[in-house]
């Protein structure tokens, strides 16, 4: 068992280094040609080295490929297990060493975290969305707890992301209606703000509240982080 606990991660790993790599500088590529229009804002708050918990909004399925993509580290996300089963997509998250959760399933729920505690051990970024699902618009889900455990069963940080435009680009299919079903000419930006420190926390209720109110504030206000 003390064997297995220290084997670095697949996530963590060479080949999904490689992989990551190669599909990061294809992104980039989309972006830079105007394809996509993204902008990226404070992303040095993510540190170069170091564990660390990235955590945002989802209000669409193209949310963690413009997070994962704006970064310039290694990252695992915790995804819905049904892009397991997709062409391609399925291939994708296995290379790369994901990790797949059964929304609604507490075993499933539980080696989750488990798998994303051998990624903090090892100092790896976490990605998560703490609604665990795509929230529409005027749509409202409490953060599950997972992500406030996490940090203050380790004391490592969070880093809250308020995601915008990625719900226009690629909107859920019943609040689209009669508009596209994929629209590059929207913006899109990825706002990384300033690390949430778990000690100033007792309660995982009032850590979840205050990162809902900072990634609320990245979505709809300013945090005061640097842009780049």
């Amino acid at each position: 068992m003390g064997s297995e606990s220290a084997r670095r991660p697949k996530g963590l790993g060479k080949r999904a280094w490689v992989t990551t790599k190669v599909v990061r500088r294809v992104l980039r590529g989309l972006a830079w040609s105007k394809f996509v229009r993204v902008t990226v804002i404070g992303r040095a708050m993510v540190p170069k080295t170091g564990p660390v918990i990235v955590a945002g909004n989802h209000i669409s399925m193209l949310d963690a490929v413009f997070l994962w993509g704006a970064l310039r580290r290694r990252a695992v996300a915790i995804a819905m297990a049904e892009l397991w089963s997709w062409p391609v997509v399925g291939w994708l998250v296995r290379r790369l060493g994901q990790i797949p959760v059964v929304r609604r399933n507490a075993e499933s729920g539980q080696k989750a975290i488990s798998q994303a505690e051998t990624i903090l051990r090892h100092g790896g970024v976490l990605l998560i969305y703490p609604e665990g699902r795509i929230v529409a618009p005027g749509e409202y889900e409490p953060y599950k707890p997972g992500v406030a455990k996490l940090a203050l069963a380790s004391g490592i940080p969070i880093i809250p992301v308020g995601t915008t435009g990625t719900d226009r680009v690629l909107p859920i299919r019943h609040t689209r209606g009669e508009g596209k079903r994929f629209d590059r000419s929207q913006q899109v930006t990825v706002h990384f703000g300033q690390p949430i420190d778990p000690a100033d926390f007792d309660d995982p209720e009032k850590l979840l509240d205050h990162l809902r109110f900072r990634i609320e504030e990245l979505r709809f206000g300013n945090d005061g982080g640097a842009h780049g």
